[in-house]
């Protein structure tokens, strides 16, 4: 039996032939396929401007950056997410602010958001967990009572979709990825969705150097930039991954569906919110019931393992890692992220699964749950 991994991209043979053109072309590095590939996603976001960088925690940085947030200010967060969100809030010199999520959909809780707002508050930082997306109504009331930028981290959530309108359609600054076991891939990349056309050009100079022509044909740098283009090779591959994220989304929604009609455990697992079709489904994330088990979380995946399945872990509670312990945050601040730190796995979901490795991950998961039950 091969092994079934709990992510994987979907590449297939005419999209590596488009690769190997662009290999062969001559033209590797940031070209006409990044162009393409930005208008690309621009009318797949509904005219948005976009602009793509090499990583979507590049892009959550050059994000910050331009909504002014720097040394002194206050950021609010999920404290369950990946690194990479607080992380970027710390490199800019600002504090990131942690609050706890809904128990049921592990996004951000937005009456505890508004709450953690002070004096020194610049942005609120919401990730869409899985995929499922935020109160969008209620996230922007809110940024437009206290006159604050929202950075939305929709890492999970490309094809995603709020009251039929497309995460990254609308809104302000919008942080996408591209990473492998996202939805679609570009190998590693990430990309902007902008409110303004300015705010694309500004990205422009911010992914590289902050250089700016000038019109004689020199260059100039007005502020500091780093080094976050995305190469040619790698959008050429979104190019293609983007014509087909629909059908990856519909197929994800499929085995989403099938789980939760197959996952019916002795003890029972706490199933993910089931949201609506506006889920893209990223992965499926389930709480062991390890109150009720005489094995650890580890030795669970570590027995999901022998029988050729892989099991993720998504997500640490935040702000009990050793960075974040530093700032005075400790165990029981956050009492919902913290239990789903603790219990949490992703199961397999990709799109080239079938129904049957649905069943199969299912009928693993009840044998060692009733096997290990107290």
């Amino acid at each position: 039996m091969s092994f079934l991994p709990f992510a994987r991209p979907t590449i297939d043979s005419s999209m590596i032939a488009e690769v190997a053109e662009t290999l062969g072309s001559g033209w590797i590095a940031s070209g006409p396929q990044v162009l393409a590939f930005e208008n690309a996603l621009s009318k797949y976001l509904s005219g948005r401007p976009v602009r793509t960088l090499t990583s979507a925690t590049a892009a959550m940085e050059v994000a910050l950056q331009i909504a002014g947030v720097g040394e002194g200010d206050e950021v609010i967060t999920s404290a369950q997410s990946f690194f990479a969100t607080p992380n970027m809030i710390l490199k800019r010199g600002a504090t990131p602010i942690f609050v706890d999520v809904n128990p049921a959909t592990r996004n951000q809780d937005l009456q505890a958001t508004e709450a953690a707002i002070t004096r020194r508050t610049k942005a609120i930082m919401p990730t869409h967990f899985a995929g499922l997306p935020m109160e969008m109504d209620a996230l922007y009331a809110l940024a437009r009572k206290h006159d604050l930028r929202v950075i939305e981290d929709a890492a999970l959530a490309i094809g995603s979709s709020w009251r039929g309108q497309r995460i990254g359609a609308f809104g302000d600054l919008v942080s996408f990825s591209f990473h492998a076991n996202k939805n679609m891939t570009t190998i590693e990349g990430g990309a902007l969705s902008l409110p303004t056309e300015a705010d694309a050009q500004l990205v422009e100079k911010l992914r590289f150097h902050g250089i700016t022509r000038l019109p004689d044909g020199t260059r100039d740098v007005d502020t500091p930039g780093g080094k976050f283009n995305m190469s040619d090779v790698s959008a050429r591959l979104g190019i293609a991954q983007l014509a087909h994220l629909e059908s990856f989304n519909a197929k994800r929604r499929e085995l989403a569906a099938h789980y939760f009609k197959c996952l019916d455990s002795d003890p029972p697992c706490v199933l993910p919110a089931r949201g609506d079709e506006g889920h893209s489904w990223n992965m499926f994330a389930v709480l062991l019931p390890l109150d009720q088990l005489a094995i650890t979380r580890k030795q669970f995946i570590d027995a999901m393992h022998t029988r050729e399945i892989g099991v993720g872990i998504s997500y640490e509670a935040l702000h009990l890692a050793t960075l974040y312990r530093r700032l005075g945050y400790k165990e029981g601040d956050f009492p919902n992220a913290e239990r789903i730190g603790r219990e949490t796995v992703t199961l397999p979901l990709f799109p080239e699964m079938s129904l049957a490795d649905v069943e199969r991950v299912c009928e693993s998961m009840v044998q060692i749950l009733r096997m290990w039950r107290r």
